[in-house]
């Protein structure tokens, strides 16, 4: 397999600074699961029309992130019973630049993803809900109370960022996913599994849709928190979910 370092040293790269044109808070989001022996061809595909971000000389970003939910996880099970306005809580640590967030994410009915977010101090990544502009600021945007939620999941990625060269869309490639379930302490990973995410203010042409069509690559549905919840959760609902563990393993088996 061709090296990602190789691979990524041939895209133009884009400053971080230059990405806040990109921010796309509030977005049309399409997921895509491709195996990590494909990503060099997608890659490949990509480098005459993509930027890279970069920062501190690096093309490849360590992320952490922590989910909170309730004790009986009321926030995966309304994504798992399909409710179509839904929320989830996250603190997001960037291990690289150690900048870290408190974030909300709202899905709704019309399929867009807003989010919003404050900074944290990356030594509140684990008790975020402690601080009192924290609070506030879920009590506001959240529609679960503040006493009913509790760390419930850990996950950990690489995460390689693109920028079309006429700044519209964003993707989002994260690799080496691992999770640690806070409530069951069971661990999990899925070294072979890639998730890449498209990240649109609308639904505009895209070459990179182009490209995942021509290679036979279909759309799919996946949340990293959900993901990791029913690998680490064997007691947690899961039915819904279960086609899609199945087609991952088939694509990392073939």
């Amino acid at each position: 397999m061709v090296a990602l370092a190789d691979l990524l040293s041939s895209f133009s790269p884009i400053s971080i600074e230059e990405m806040s044109a990109v921010k796309l808070m509030n977005r049309v989001d399409t997921k895509y699961i491709v195996t990590l022996a494909q990503l060099p061809a997608v890659l490949t595909a990509l480098q005459s029309d993509y930027y890279v971000q970069e920062i501190n000389n690096k093309r490849v970003a360590h992320y952490q992130t922590l989910y909170y939910d309730t004790s009986d996880c009321q926030m995966y099970l309304a994504h798992h019973n399909r409710k179509l306005h839904r929320q989830k809580l996250r603190a997001r640590l960037y291990c690289d630049s150690q900048d870290a967030f408190c974030e909300i994410k709202n899905k709704n009915n019309k399929k867009r993803t807003k989010k919003k977010r404050i900074s944290i101090l990356p030594t509140q990544f684990f008790n975020m809900l402690d601080d009192s502009n924290v609070k506030e600021f879920v009590n506001n945007n959240l529609q679960y109370s503040i006493q009913l939620l509790l760390p419930v999941l850990e996950n950990a990625f690489d995460r390689i960022t693109l920028v079309n060269y006429s700044k519209t869309e964003r993707l989002t490639v994260d690799l080496h996913l691992s999770f640690y379930n806070h409530a069951t302490s069971k661990r999990a990973e899925i070294p072979e599994l890639v998730i890449i995410e498209l990240k649109q203010d609308g639904l505009c042409p895209s070459f990179f849709k182009e490209l995942l069509l021509q290679m036979r690559i279909p759309a799919k549905r996946i949340s990293k928190y959900c993901l990791g919840t029913i690998l680490t959760n064997p007691m947690i609902k899961q039915n819904r979910f279960k086609k899609k563990l199945r087609y991952i393993q088939k694509i990392i088996n073939n």
